[in-house]
């Protein structure tokens, strides 16, 4: 499990430190300057070492001798002579939230790509047990992964989102001859265009407004090792004419910089679109899917290979217990029910789904009935008409209840308010052809959620309140039935 350290001769400013990052929900440690070499030394899985930059001469070298751990200068200013890469940055007191949660996410993003490969891995068994499954489309993969591995092709990953595209890089990189290099990944997608390339190739001081120092992109960071460029196909037009000329020349330049500069890693793109459908919409440059697309995976979805749910809930439930969470237990109804559903959210949505579980029922056996109603399906397929007759018991009980709440009776008609605030009883009499009933309660609900708001003057805590229910169940019913406040003309 990673852990942050925090190193500090003052005693104030460490408990201070650690009351704050337990705050965030922090493992931490901390010791005094005195002895950090040997704490530092103990353990590989540092995610940040904020040290006290009060005596700057010894920060330096302490980050010196470990440059494979992040590190966080406190408090003090440091000489500036010397540079490192492990120095993700500074922080002055006070300090404040967004800085340091930046910060610590840094110092998490370079722990992740310099951690040694036997804290991550144990051999090949290990390596493969996030490809959990014994179909033939992820014995496929496996079998393309053991290829493609030892080779320096570039390879794209294909197929839907949350089908472990990522899983499958890390594999290829920790199967591979630069697996003691870092493996740097990037979501092109979550980056804005206008930034991708300081973040691909790094900057000079000065290159643009807010560019205080030199900073080294992901390729400089990646050097020896392998780069992931997740979801390639969002990344824009003018980037990919840039990144085809480093896949073909190996340099590259940083932004304000004229100095070109030599690359040596892996690249591994990925992608959940379709990019010969985006060839032709002109949205993709064909030149650079060829240079990608040297030896393609693509990753099957769940629903292709529902045989391998029992083992991945397995796998996700003892995932659990080693993160020291409660795991939960799944009967054979249970997962057979799992098997029929659909997932479009892949292994991520099981995995989600899972954690929810022992969230809702921690050390338990989880039955059918325990499952979210979309997840229950019967031997046909079908959703089961049991757990149907169930919902449709339970919400209309919800619907008498809200109802309950929003009447105000007197004797046994409901007196309601129409818009001019007239007092009106609803006759309560059955009409001889019948009625629809579910119209005429969403037709009388509606008009005394519009009564309160406009007594309330729009003010949805206030008109809850006055009809007996949360202020969300109440925003939630406005967006249901589209009631918005119509703005009045001027002079009207």
């Amino acid at each position: 499990m990673s852990e942050i350290l925090v190193v500090s001769d003052n005693q104030t400013r460490k408990q201070n430190l650690q009351i704050i990052l337990n705050f965030l929900g922090e493992d931490t440690k901390s010791c005094e300057l005195s002895d950090c070499l040997k704490t530092i030394a103990q353990s590989s899985s540092w995610a940040a070492i904020l040290i006290d930059g009060e005596v700057p001469e010894v920060a330096e070298d302490v980050i010196e001798k470990f440059p494979d751990s992040p590190f966080i200068n406190i408090g003090f200013q440091l000489n500036g002579e010397r540079s490192f890469t492990n120095l993700i940055g500074s922080l002055f007191e006070p300090i404040t939230y967004p800085s340091l949660k930046e910060l610590l996410q840094k110092s998490g993003e370079y722990h992740t790509a310099n951690r040694p490969l036997s804290s991550l891995v144990t051999g090949k068994t290990k390596l493969f047990r996030s490809l959990v499954g014994n179909s033939q489309g992820i014995t496929d993969v496996r079998e393309l992964i053991e290829q493609v591995a030892p080779v320096d092709a570039n390879v794209l990953i294909l197929g839907e989102s949350g089908t472990g595209k990522e899983v499958v890089a890390r594999n290829i990189h920790y199967m591979s001859k630069r697996q003691q290099g870092p493996f740097v990944p990037v979501n092109c997608g979550a980056i804005p265009g206008d930034l991708l390339e300081s973040e691909l190739f790094g900057h000079e001081k000065g290159a643009f407004t807010g560019a205080i120092s030199a900073r080294k992109g992901r390729f400089e960071l990646a050097e020896g090792g392998t780069l992931f460029l997740d979801e390639i196909g969002d990344m824009p037009l003018q980037m990919q004419v840039k990144l085809l000329r480093v896949l073909q020349e190996r340099i590259f330049e940083r932004v304000g910089g004229a100095k070109p500069l030599k690359c040596d890693v892996r690249i591994i793109a990925a992608t959940h679109r379709n990019l010969e459908e985006m060839i032709v919409a002109g949205k993709f440059r064909e030149d650079l899917y060829y240079r990608l697309n040297v030896f393609p995976i693509e990753t099957p979805a769940l629903r292709e290979r529902a045989q391998d749910i029992p083992l991945l809930l397995q796998e996700l439930v003892t995932r659990l217990e080693n993160n020291k969470q409660t795991p939960v237990r799944f009967t054979q109804t249970s997962m057979t029910s799992l098997m029929r559903h659909r997932w479009p959210g892949n292994v991520r949505e099981l995995s989600n789904l899972v954690e929810r579980l022992s969230i809702l029922h921690p050390s338990q056996v989880v039955d059918i009935h325990h499952l979210p109603h979309k997840y229950q399906f019967d031997e046909n397929g079908q959703h089961s008409p049991e757990v149907l007759v169930k919902d449709e018991a339970l919400h209309e009980q919800q619907e008498r209840d809200a109802i309950t709440a929003l009447y105000k009776y007197e004797g046994s008609s409901p007196v309601v308010t129409d818009q001019n605030n007239e007092s009106q009883s609803v006759d309560t009499n059955l009409p001889v052809d019948g009625v629809n009933l579910k119209e005429y309660l969403s037709d009388l609900e509606i008009n005394l959620i519009k009564q309160a708001l406009e007594q309330q003057e729009w003010v949805v805590a206030r008109a809850a309140d006055q009809l007996g229910m949360r202020r969300t169940t109440l925003v939630e019913k406005m967006r249901k039935y589209e009631i918005m406040r119509l703005e009045k003309a001027d002079g009207q």
